[in-house]
């Protein structure tokens, strides 16, 4: 029995049906015939990282290294990561048309998508700066996936260190919000963010790291709101 090929080799396998002088774009093409979920990520977070490369001007090794850290590229595997990358930093398209190939193929504001910002935030922040190229270039994404603003706020609260990151931002909530409210958000987000669903919805297993820092982040933001309320309750 032939052995299944790996995450890299199905990437290696869509990447090598392009015909010639087809950019890596066209991966995404409604036309033909898509990528199975987990490869289309993939390659989506590699794509959009290059693109995103352009906005402060260079790629770091600290880009690089954060990438390895979301994809565990197995040795053997780094030809497959860098022609892809390669392809996506070289092809004529702009980011904006691989981005709305992407929303097309998983539809507009699907769970998907926002595992997939979440990626490109962490590949944005490798480096400990957050550049206003960066930022314009992450909203533009966002709004072409169809996620809503309050997602791409709480995306960036959480990665973005200007202060201390807003728990009501991370939870997507109005301040205010009474605990009871905030309680049953933490949970339904923390359900969401939940490595299995990750999985399940087409997030590779080798990237499930997003989904930890993720519930991370929501456990850090209910907390932080939690000690809020119960101090008030005691000046009641």
């Amino acid at each position: 029995m032939d052995k299944p090929l790996s995450l890299w080799g199905r990437i290696a396998a869509a990447v090598g049906a392009l015909a010639r002088g087809e950019g890596l774009s066209a991966v995404f093409d409604p036309l033909r015939s898509p990528p199975e979920r987990t490869v289309a990520f993939t390659i989506a977070v590699i794509a959009l990282g290059a693109k995103m490369a352009k906005a402060d001007g260079q790629v770091t090794r600290d880009e690089v290294a954060a990438f390895r850290r979301i994809f565990q590229i197995p040795p053997g595997e780094e030809a497959n990561a860098a022609r892809v990358f390669d392809m996506a930093r070289t092809d004529v398209a702009g980011f904006d048309a691989y981005a709305r190939k992407i929303a097309a193929m998983f539809g507009p504001g699907n769970p998907v998508l926002k595992d997939l910002l979440e990626g490109l935030f962490a590949i944005a922040m490798a480096d400990g700066s957050y550049h206003e190229g960066e930022d314009a270039f992450l909203q533009e994404v966002a709004r072409i996936f169809g996620l809503e603003e309050c997602c791409f706020a709480a995306l960036r609260a959480a990665f973005v260190p200007d202060a201390e990151p807003d728990p009501w931002a991370v939870l997507e909530l109005p301040p205010g919000t009474p605990l009871p409210e905030v309680r049953a958000r933490w949970k339904a987000l923390v359900r969401e963010a939940h490595p299995d669903r990750a999985i399940a919805r087409g997030l590779p297993e080798e990237a499930v790291r997003l989904a930890e820092a993720r519930v991370v982040a929501l456990n850090r933001a209910w907390e932080d709101l939690q000690a809020r309320g119960e101090n008030a309750d005691r000046h009641l």
